[in-house]
Order: structure tokens, then C-alpha cells, then sequence
């Protein structure tokens, strides 16, 4: 199939995040943004990994009834540890409470992706081992002042001022951040499409 053959579909990102933005265009692939308003409780008895899943994929399928023409991608973070969710701070104390929890250990970040098009939607999880410093008190303190914590699950950005706080990470950075492009594209052409280093066609 020549270029001319191929038809470029419309991309919408059912997410506010400026950082699943810039990942997006960082890989070449034009997209609208239009979040999806979706419960993100967690049921109860869910584990983390179908509880992010599931996110993911109601904001993609939420998205794709509105609009049925566009292809949607849809993704949801979360950080776990011990087993329990630690999803955005509700204030500074409680900022200060997750990252003293986080200090000087190793925890779970996963994040989910899922593409709805034309009634299909295809998903997929990436999990990801970050290892985080040991922090004073002081050091909470100081980067919960910053207020990057506040709208981050787990209460850090590993693109911000809170790289400083990671020894090390496990796995892919992107999803991290909030979108593991990796396996974004792996969704991608499960569902049918191409991506070849620019935007998604048919």
C-alpha cells in the first residue's frame, strides 16, 4: 500500500494530562483532547491491576459513544504499594503521609492503555518497579511545597522536581509518566492500525 492509499484517522485523548500529551506528540501523532468523566472508585474486592485497567477502558469506551469516527485512547496510572492503591493526594499532609510511605523502597506503578474504534476497544497493562530514595522529613516536606504533588498519583512526577527523589526504575519510563508508548503502538496495530513513526492510519 502506497502513502497516498493510507487514510490518517482522527485520534482523540480521553485524558487532561498534559504529560500523555506531550508523550503523544513526542511520537508524532496528532490527537484532540476530550476527557471522559468516568467513576474511578475503586469496587470493591477489585485488585489494582483490573481496577486500572477498567479505568482505561470506560474512558476510552465512554469517549468512543460520543464519538464513534474518531479513534480513542484512554489510560489511567496508579501506584501501588503493599498492595494498597495510592491514588492523588486529597491534601499536602496527605502528600507528605505517601511519600514518607515511598521513601527508601521499591514500589509498583502500572499503567494501563486502552483504543476503542468502531465498537472494538483492545487494552493492555504495563507495570513498571520504581526504587525511591530515602527522604528526611525535610525533603518531604520541601517537595510537597512545590505542589507538584498534588495532582500525581502516588504524590510524585518522575518528569518534575520528583525525578530527584528515584534511585532507580525497572522498566519503561513512559509509563511512568502516563503513557508507555511502547505498548500504546503494540494496541495500535492489534486493533488493525499503523502507526509507522507519525500518525495512526488505516
Amino acid at each position: 500500500m502506497s502513502a497516498t492509499d493510507k487514510k490518517q484517522v482522527r485520534v482523540l485523548l480521553a485524558s487532561l494530562s498534559p504529560r500523555r500529551r506531550e508523550l503523544l506528540s513526542l511520537i508524532g501523532i496528532a490527537h484532540e483532547v476530550r476527557p471522559a468523566d468516568i467513576d474511578e472508585t475503586v469496587r470493591p474486592g477489585e485488585e489494582p491491576v483490573p481496577h486500572c485497567e477498567r479505568l482505561a477502558r470506560e474512558k476510552a469506551h465512554t469517549l468512543a459513544l460520543q464519538h464513534p469516527d474518531a479513534l480513542i485512547i484512554g489510560s489511567d496510572t496508579i501506584v501501588v504499594v503493599d498492595g494498597a492503591i495510592l491514588g492523588t493526594p486529597a491534601d499536602r499532609a496527605d502528600a507528605m503521609r505517601m511519600l514518607t510511605t515511598l521513601s527508601g523502597r521499591a514500589h509498583l506503578v502500572y499503567t494501563a492503555v486502552a483504543v476503542a474504534h468502531e465498537g472494538e476497544t483492545r487494552s493492555s497493562v504495563e507495570a513498571v518497579t520504581v526504587h525511591f530514595r530515602s527522604l528526611t522529613a525535610a525533603q518531604i516536606a520541601a517537595y510537597a511545597d512545590t505542589g507538584e504533588p498534588m495532582d500525581k498519583a502516588g504524590a510524585y512526577g518522575i518528569q518534575g522536581y520528583g525525578a530527584t527523589l528515584v534511585e532507580r526504575i525497572d522498566g519503561d519510563y513512559y509509563a511512568v509518566m502516563g503513557l508507555p508508548l511502547g505498548r500504546l503502538v503494540h494496541v495500535v496495530r492489534a486493533l488493525g492500525y499503523r502507526y509507522e513513526f507519525g500518525p495512526i492510519t488505516r
